[in-house]
This record gives structure tokens, sequence and C-alpha cells, in this order.
């Protein structure tokens, strides 16, 4: 309790515009998630509408997801100023969403080395155009100063960063919410940071460039890992129980319904009307879980 204190006093008082916008939770030593708002992306979040992490080390920190905006990078930067005197010199990409690899251009002025995997790459390059548009909708004059930047060092399935003192796994283990997302796994501090692979109190979001199948794939290679601490992508600190709760078990309970809603013979307009119910606990629930249905219906309906 006297270590959150202490972090809670160094962060919270002198940024007060932090306060409504990020809770930085201690996760080991070193160690932080930094939590953005479950909700859409605003002028004042700036595009920081998801989970991040710092890990501090001897030669440096590590962050991983750069933030959504070239404004928003900078806002994560005040907050990773009262935890550390490292500077950043790496940023992890965990995908190809916006608050996933936006923020890059920030940081590489910074002198940070950018690290995805290369169908993050891939993705962003893809989407850029209409995640650039969205959030000037969305945040406005936030956007500001926000331009496309890509990764220094990309891999296909696995990459190891050996930092000071720690050891950092990078792994793709296959398409999830976005085609190139990864999970970043420190084997000694047993700690996992899931990027958009584990989503905890809000619904997940399935849309048409997620693959609701590979993405049980990707679950089970975190499960398999056995953390002790779990960082999702959105939402708070976690356990893998929990995870297994908001994430796998929405995502499998959907799959398995729809199955057998196709077998039967439904269409898309029905799988709406598909139970979800024992999920309607989770924020975004009445958004996003009819379109879920829908774009799971698209998928299974081939495979």
């Amino acid at each position: 309790m006297k270590c959150f204190f202490t972090i809670f006093i160094m962060i919270w008082a002198p940024i007060s515009a932090l306060a409504e916008i990020l809770n930085v939770q201690p996760v080991a030593p070193g160690i932080w998630a930094i939590e953005g708002p479950a909700t859409q992306r605003t002028p004042e979040n700036l595009g920081n509408n998801a989970t991040f992490g710092l890990i501090e080390t001897r030669d440096g920190a590590v962050l991983i997801d750069p933030g959504g905006t070239w404004a928003g990078a900078a806002m994560l930067h005040d907050a990773i100023r009262a935890l550390t005197g490292q500077p950043v010199t790496h940023v992890i990409n965990t995908g190809g969403q916006d608050h996933r690899w936006l923020g890059n251009g920030y940081w590489k002025a910074q002198g940070a080395t950018i690290i995805a995997s290369s169908a993050a790459v891939f993705d962003q390059e893809e989407r850029e155009s209409l995640q650039l548009t969205m959030l000037s909708q969305l945040v406005g004059e936030g956007l500001k100063g926000t331009e496309p930047v890509y990764a220094d060092v990309t891999f296909r399935t696995g990459y190891v960063l050996e930092l000071g003192d720690r050891r950092i796994e990078i792994n793709h283990a296959g398409a999830a919410h976005t085609p190139g997302d990864s999970f970043v796994w420190l084997p000694a501090e047993r700690t996992v940071f899931t990027g958009d692979i584990v989503y905890i109190g809000r619904i997940l979001s399935v849309m048409d460039f997620s693959d609701s199948a590979s993405w049980l794939d990707a679950f089970d290679a975190i499960e398999e890992l056995e953390p002790m601490h779990l960082v999702p992508g959105h939402g708070p600190l976690t356990t893998v129980k929990q995870a297994q709760a908001d994430t796998r078990g929405y995502l499998k309970n959907l799959r398995n319904r729809m199955r057998t809603y196709i077998d039967g013979g439904g269409d898309i307009i029905g799988s709406v009307q598909v139970d979800q119910s024992e999920f309607d606990y989770l924020d975004l629930f009445d958004a996003l879980a009819g379109r879920n249905a829908q774009t799971v219906y698209q998928q299974m309906e081939w495979e």
C-alpha cells in the first residue's frame, strides 16, 4: 500500500490533467500498467483509450504501446517522467490499432527504437488513412502533429529484447483483434502485457480485420505461460482467471452459439439474436454485441 500511495502522489498531484485520464498501477518492481479510460476516443483522452505498459531497466525504459496520437504520447510521457528517470529507449507496438502505433512519431523524435511484428506494420500501412480520418473526427485538434511512423525493427513470430537487467520476449502467436497482435512476456517476473488479445471489464470488439478463431489460439499461448501478472490491452491489471471469463469465455460462447445457429440455417440478419446475455455485465455490451455477432457470423460462414 505504501508503494501505491507514493506513486499516486507523484503522478496525480502535480499533473492534474492526467488525473481523470490515466490510472497508473504498479505491477512489480519497475513495471507499471498505465490504464486509459474504457470509452471512445475523445479530445480529452487524445486517443489513449487503452492500457499501456512501462518496464524500467538499468539501461533505459521500454514502453508497451506509444499512445494514439502525438499529443497522447506526450501525455503518456508526463506519466512516465513521474515513474522513472530513465529515458524511453524502446517502444513496442502490440498491434495495428491506432493507440498501438500512431504515437510512434513522438517517441521516434525522442530517439526511441520502435519494434513491431511485420504483420502489425502491414496492417498499420493498410489502415492508416482510415484511422487518421476517424481520429480527426473524434479528437479534433488533438490529432495535430500525428503522422504515420513505422517500426525500426520487425519480426515474424518472435523477438527478444535484452536491455539492462531485463529479458523481454515479444510474441506474435497469430491474428486476434488485429492481424499483427503481439503479447510481451517477461519470464523472470512472470508478467505479460497482452495488447488487444485480452479485454477486461468491457466487451471485446470483433472487426472485419479481426480473426475470431485465431484470437482463441493467441489467448491459449498467453495462458500457457501461466503468468502471475496480466496487463490487458483494455482494462486494469488482472488475473488469468478474469481474462478467461471476460475474453476467452465471451469469444468462445459467441463462436459456439454462432456455429449452432449457422448449422441450423440461420442468416446474418437474425445473427444479432444469438444469446450473449451471459456477458451483459461487460461495458459497451449494448453497443458492440450485435456488431460482434454479425462479424463472427460472416467469418464462420466460410470456416
